[in-house]
């Protein structure tokens, strides 16, 4: 990293709640957020958002006539960018880029209008503007009036940290002084469900934590959806209001073998580390936001990979979705956040079910995983200080 690179702000909203007391003391606690809701008349386990925020949503979309027609994922990504700025000190219309993604898009909307054509063989006027991938990034510009360049994407899993690093590019290059970046995603639909079901990864049993993420000794999948946006402000430069810095990137793809495969121990996991780490002593790491997202084969490539390239002394290890979900698209930037309050605490959020290797007195780096569909693999480093 040649160019100081601040995070001035992140904001949220998943079943975690929005305010970040709040979200520290769920963290603090050893109990799943992960709950059940029918679909299609089986019970399936999801992680959802609170209600008092779904009322924030409706509220939301009363604002502005055209905000009806929007799809939840543009709806939560406003109400956290709006939030970011203000934490940021942002006004409404300064020049700032933004890069907000999502792994599957308008699923709601989508699914919503395909079914009234299957019904009556016509779609509604707004059914195009309303269900592309620009969506999200477009709107949240209309909203807080940015003069910025406005980029969605969707990188299946590793979306969020796909946007930071485009950030980090266009800010190490004189380009833009201030980014707006992150993910948003609303999967908890019937269809999304049933798809994760036919991949035989989606989690079936009733238990004490329907997810076991990071748990080696599991013998099922149990990947788990959950719906979030989360948002971060990154700025040029040393910065007071910093809640830490991104001091190393990495990415890399692995080569498919399979349409969803990932080597077996995680190639395009051993580069992203390799590279985001290139100028760091690995006994500066103290932890590891994992993406483990709870399937067998996902979880442990992604630990013999960090065994790759730490060896027997292993930083502390990890997850959030035996808690959240899998949230796609916006669970990069949900690890960022764990990361940052690890680091602000100076406590490590672990595992309730798994003992973290090497206990640390001190969390001075913290390691952020992302993956997703096609292998595409981020790994981001921050710390407090540059």
């Amino acid at each position: 990293m040649k160019t100081k690179i601040a995070i001035t702000a992140l904001a949220s909203i998943s079943p975690l709640g929005k305010n970040p007391e709040e979200i520290w003391n769920h963290y603090l606690l050893p109990q799943t957020l992960i709950s059940t809701k029918d679909f299609n008349g089986k019970r399936q386990p999801v992680a959802m958002i609170p209600t008092q925020i779904r009322k924030e949503i409706d509220a939301l979309r009363q604002e502005d006539i055209k905000y009806k027609a929007l799809d939840e994922t543009v709806l939560l990504a406003i109400l956290t960018s709006r939030q970011a700025i203000a934490d940021a000190g942002w006004q409404q219309g300064d020049a700032f880029g933004i890069n907000i993604g999502s792994s599957r898009g308008a699923t709601q909307l989508f699914e919503k209008y395909h079914q009234e054509f299957i019904e009556t063989g016509k779609t509604a006027t707004l059914t195009s503007p309303t269900t592309t991938l620009g969506n999200i990034s477009s709107w949240v510009a209309h909203d807080l009036k940015s003069s910025g360049p406005e980029i969605s994407h969707s990188i299946t899993c590793s979306t969020a940290l796909h946007a930071v690093l485009n950030a980090v590019a266009w800010l190490q290059s004189g380009l833009a002084t201030k980014f707006l970046v992150g993910g948003s995603e609303a999967p908890l639909t019937a269809f999304t469900l049933a798809q994760m079901q036919a991949l035989k990864i989606y989690a079936n049993a009733e238990q004490r934590f329907p997810c076991r993420a990071f748990d080696l000794t599991k013998t099922k999948n149990s990947m788990v959806l959950g719906e979030a946006a989360s948002v971060a402000c990154l700025e040029v430069g040393e910065n007071p209001k910093a809640l830490g810095y991104i001091t190393g990137i990495g990415y890399a793809t692995d080569e498919l073998e399979h349409n969803i495969s990932i080597s077996e121990d995680a190639q395009c996991f051993q580069k992203s580390m390799a590279m985001a780490l290139q100028n760091t002593p690995l006994d500066e790491v103290d932890a590891i936001v994992m993406h483990a997202p709870g399937t067998l084969k996902g979880d442990t490539s992604e630990y013999k990979a960090i065994q790759k390239i730490f060896g027997t002394h292993l930083p502390m290890l990890t997850t959030n979705k035996w808690k959240i979900g899998h949230t796609f698209g916006a669970s990069g930037m949900l690890n960022i956040e764990l990361a940052l309050l690890m680091l602000q605490h100076q406590t490590f959020i672990g595992i309730p079910y798994v003992e973290a290797p090497n206990p640390r007195k001190t969390i001075r780096k913290v390691l952020i995983n992302a993956v997703g569909f096609g292998g595409n693999a981020v790994s981001v480093l921050v710390s407090r200080e540059f």
